[in-house]
């Protein structure tokens, strides 16, 4: 069989000749077993597009994720249930979530019986995206945005890119696409499942990378940093020597960036010999200009919050200047139209004059620019966090050290519960633990059980304050319901 050739999203420039094949697609029988994981629903949705018929079911499942997935069009079960799955299926995904059961989960069970293939969403996406060139996004935090934003842009440019999302943008049509064109992924270094240790990017086969960070994460799986790190190397020498890998210019990427045959590009915050912001003027409009290789400037705006966003913002940029795959005017528009992504720093009052903003807390990276980002923008306000440790690695004892400084800067913490599911599965630390160990950091800190009791202790503030709600999970309903009861308590004009 000929090698295919594929086009380019560029309006000029050669492009890669990866030469792979594509496994043959169209009008299977799919049915994912945890849909409702933001990953699994992104892949469904690329499925989907590429003609195949969708079905699937999850459990304990909450917004915004379980409410973006009944929306969706295909069936969708709030229970596992072996009279889920469609008549002649064909293939069974099964998410990664230690909730999900595995395979003593009915659904995979009754798979098995009729002889239908079980594989998990990265292995298919692997496969069905092994003969479109392919860009992944990873690091250790900042992949949801930047994948978001790279796919925004070039839409917004007039391609027409696929893209997989694992999380939800407003400004994307959905969190997965199959497009005709180039294909950007979300890649995530934790593992592929239970039994296969390898992490989900490991199947991506890129033709191109854009490495945000290298921190350790994870700890659950990756004991040590070394452990961490060694994916990430395998990533990096799997770049083919025509393609390119734009790296933020930190320590610990310079010391692994030797490993690649790729193109390297370099972007910071600071001065670096590639790409970097300056003169940034934070607000509800931040602006900054770019700085490119010869001097090349770049004014930009965006509404994100946070230095990070910033740091993010200036490796899309990068990534989508050097391959020449937009003009610079289209990189300007696309990006002040971008609206970010959900739990990434989203105002959720309307009239408050406390704010309550939702920030994603699933790392000891992520939290600490989350509350770094609100002390930028709200200086003068008394910062009060929510936290739920929902991770394994905020959960784990392993990790117990991240509480003696990811509250900096905060006046006031609410802790909830860790979940239960999965604790069996490592050393888990109780809530008074986790408790204890913040208040030994100094940081005035309050356990709450329900929605009600942490509701109740953020029932009499002064008003000058902002709170931040800080989880990869549910976080006790409060993201739904707490709004309305600061619009009510806190609403304009009375706390002006």
């Amino acid at each position: 069989m000929g090698r295919p050739r594929r086009l380019s999203l560029s309006t000029g420039g050669a492009r890669l000749d990866t030469s792979k094949e594509t496994e043959v697609l169209g009008g299977m029988r799919i049915h994912f077993t945890g849909i409702a994981g933001a990953g699994m629903s992104a892949v469904a949705l690329m499925l989907r597009d590429a003609g195949h018929e969708i079905s699937g079911s999850d459990e304990d499942v909450f917004p915004p994720m379980s409410t973006y997935v009944e929306g969706l069009g295909f069936p969708f079960h709030r229970r596992f249930d072996a009279a889920n799955l469609p008549a002649n299926l064909d293939i069974l995904i099964l998410g990664t979530s230690a909730k999900l059961g595995a395979e003593s989960n009915p659904e995979v069970i009754e798979a098995r019986a009729r002889g239908a293939r079980v594989t998990t969403f990265a292995e298919m996406l692997g496969k069905v995206t092994s003969g479109r060139l392919t860009t992944v996004v990873a690091g250790s935090f900042g992949k949801s945005t930047c994948t978001a934003l790279m796919a925004h842009i070039l839409l917004q440019a007039g391609a027409d890119p696929g893209w997989m999302v694992g999380a939800i943008s407003p400004s994307l049509p959905a969190t997965g696409h199959w497009g005709g064109g180039d294909v950007v992924l979300e890649g995530d270094e934790y593992i592929v499942s239970a039994t296969d240790r390898r992490s989900k990017f490991a199947l991506y086969h890129p033709d191109h990378l854009l490495l945000t960070s290298l921190v350790h994460d994870h700890v659950n799986v990756f004991p040590t940093f070394a452990e961490y790190e060694s994916p990430f190397l395998d990533l990096l020498r799997g770049l083919p020597a025509q393609g390119v890998a734009v790296m933020r210019d930190h320590p610990a990427i310079r010391a692994v960036a030797h490993e690649t045959r790729a193109r390297v590009v370099w972007y910071d915050t600071a001065p670096c010999d590639g790409w970097f912001s300056r003169d940034v003027v934070y607000g509800e409009t931040t602006r900054f200009d770019l700085i490119g290789p010869g001097g090349r400037k770049i004014p930009l705006t965006t509404q994100l919050l946070g230095a990070h966003n910033v740091e993010n913002i200036v490796g899309v940029a990068a990534f989508l200047l050097e391959r020449e795959l937009v003009s610079e005017a289209a990189l300007v528009a696309g990006l002040a139209s971008f609206a970010g992504i959900r739990r990434r720093l989203d105002r959720l009052t309307t009239t408050s004059a406390v704010p309550v903003i939702e920030g994603f807390g699933s790392s000891y990276e992520k939290a600490h620019s989350a509350i770094g980002a609100m002390r930028l923008h709200y200086p003068s306000r008394p910062l009060v966090v929510v936290f739920e440790p929902h991770t394994f690695s905020w959960r784990s004892r392993d990790a117990l050290s991240w509480y003696d400084t990811v509250f900096s800067g905060a006046s006031r913490v609410l802790i909830c519960p860790p979940p239960v599911h999965g604790a069996d599965s490592h050393h888990q630390s109780s809530h008074e633990e986790i408790v204890a160990r913040t208040r030994a950091a100094g940081v005035p800190v309050e356990a709450v059980a329900s929605r009600e009791q942490a509701t109740t202790a953020l029932s009499n503030l002064k008003g000058d304050e902002v709170v931040l709600l800080l989880s990869s999970g549910p976080l006790l309903g409060l993201p739904d319901s707490l709004p309305p009861v600061f619009d009510r308590l806190y609403g304009q004009p009375a706390y002006a």
